[in-house]
């Protein structure tokens, strides 16, 4: 577990977060703070969800960014 900690001090803390939050947020809680972690551990890995590479275009397609400004 976690040192320096036994377990009737995690008991004393379980209890205080009950007395503050109440029984029917602690779910919520463990929720929202599991969806936190596996979204670190997944920056931490190097998934990116943003695609920052340039897209290629294709030869036959090549904009001419002059036309728009003789207009």
């Amino acid at each position: 577990m976690i040192p320096g900690l036994g377990f009737s001090e995690l008991v004393v803390i379980l209890i205080i977060v009950l007395v503050i939050f109440g029984a029917s947020r602690l779910p919520q809680i463990g929720s929202g703070l599991g969806k936190a972690i596996r979204g670190f551990k997944e920056a931490i890995e190097g998934k990116d969800a943003i695609d920052v590479t340039p897209k290629k275009e294709p030869k036959g397609e090549v904009k001419d960014t002059n036309e728009e400004e003789k207009k």
